[in-house]
């Protein structure tokens, strides 16, 4: 009998993660990390410019190129109290990520609030430098949500972009785990050397140890890549808290796929494809569904209506397609509304009982104990995920956004 993901328990994925073990800070050189093997059960140890040899031969890599942006901003109050604005997702006037980041003047975003019983204020103001002269950011409570801010944002001069505002005003967003402040250092180090779209909150920690170097060795060897985007939220960092994952819901990201990149996952079929972390993988899984609730609806035709995948969906009784169709569906569908892209928000949950449709292979760092993410790798290799991090805990491998990664090959 196939597991039931919702009434897998959480605590069945526990595992004991000392604090010495989680990487505060990353290597110097990205490449120089260790890289734990899997492959048909099998660990081996080795590092990660080996990667171009390990990886098998025909390989497909997908990488994904968000960039993070520095969504924390610091607003000093009258009285001398900060009040901390994290920007999760934006509200108005475009819900698209791409665009909203390009917005002039002024927009509405959904917000996180540090110290929020001290914003007496009607207006937070917090001015910076750039290239032009001094700018100006205004901050408005617009709603309380149940779990974040409606924020107001406008500012001066107009014709700066919220990207640039950002980037000139924020503060690069670590995950919380790593307990510091963000340095200039981090800057750098904590995007991958492929990142161009704006947007995510979080890095895609396994596409970190990547150099320049390594991605043309992998072509000189044969290997190829495509690059999808997945702006990671902060819900990547969301705990389990229900006890059976029936009662937790999935944090929702936004996903990008070219015309380009669709074709060819299309000729790669029945090869090696293997996503580059965690949001890569759950970008391509996403394609088949996408593609599947195209090929099953006469609702998703005009291009208008939002595309996205529930949670739950490859787990409901349902006609399932090939990978074939489903790639050739996108396809024909972004032909007939004359887009060169999918644009969709996925939920996908993928936890043990998920039949994977499009990979073979995944490259991903370790991930804390009880996580969704913890979930995903157990789908994809089984209860081997016990003796793999057993194995590497026990040989001083380093934990989480800034540590060690691997190669699985089930």
């Amino acid at each position: 009998m196939p597991v039931n993901p919702k009434q897998l328990k959480i605590k069945d994925f526990a595992y004991f993660l000392p604090d010495d073990q989680i990487a505060k800070y990353p290597l110097t050189d990205r490449a120089a990390s260790k890289l734990l093997l899997y492959k048909k059960g099998v660990i081996a140890d080795h590092a990660f410019w080996e990667i171009p040899e390990l990886l098998p031969s025909k390989t497909l890599l997908i990488f994904n190129n968000t960039k993070v942006v520095q969504a924390r901003l610091y607003f000093q109050r009258p009285t001398g109290s900060t009040i901390e604005v994290f920007c999760l997702e934006p509200v108005s006037p475009s819900v698209e990520m791409q665009q909203a980041m390009q917005q002039t003047g002024g927009c509405t975003w959904k917000c996180l609030v540090g110290n929020a019983k001290r914003w007496k204020e009607d207006l937070l103001e917090l001015g910076f430098e750039t290239e032009t002269g001094i700018a100006k950011l205004r901050a408005e409570k617009v709603e309380k949500l149940s779990d974040s801010y409606l924020i107001k944002f406008s500012w001066e001069p107009q014709a700066l972009t919220f990207a640039e505002i950002l980037e000139k005003a924020g503060n690069l967003p670590l995950p919380p785990y790593l307990n510091r402040d963000a340095t200039d250092t981090d800057k750098q180090t904590y995007q991958t050397v492929y990142a161009q779209k704006e947007g995510a909150v979080a890095a895609p920690t396994a596409g970190l140890h990547f150099t320049g170097a390594i991605i043309e060795q992998l072509r000189q060897t044969g290997t190829k890549t495509v690059e999808v985007t997945l702006h990671v939220g902060a819900g990547t960092f969301r705990p389990v808290k229900a006890e059976a994952m029936a009662e937790h819901t999935m944090h929702g990201e936004e996903i990008y796929v070219s015309v380009g990149a669709i074709k060819a996952l299309l000729e790669q079929l029945g090869e090696s494809i293997i996503p580059v972390g965690t949001t890569s993988l759950r970008t391509l899984e996403s394609l088949y569904w996408l593609g599947m609730k195209l090929k099953t609806s006469e609702n998703f035709t005009s291009g208008l209506e939002p595309l996205h995948v529930d949670q739950w969906l490859p787990y409901q009784d349902k006609t399932e397609i090939s990978a074939q169709e489903a790639l050739e569906t996108l396809l024909l569908y972004l032909d007939k509304t004359q887009q060169d892209h999918i644009r969709a928000t996925t939920q996908l949950l993928i936890a043990p009982g998920y039949q994977f449709k499009l990979t073979t292979g995944l490259i991903t760092n370790f991930h804390q104990p009880e996580s969704t993410l913890l979930l995903l790798v157990s789908a994809l290799i089984g209860e081997n995920w016990r003796q793999m991090y057993d194995h590497a805990l026990q040989n001083n491998y380093r934990f989480l956004s800034y540590g060690d990664s691997s190669l699985l090959l089930p």
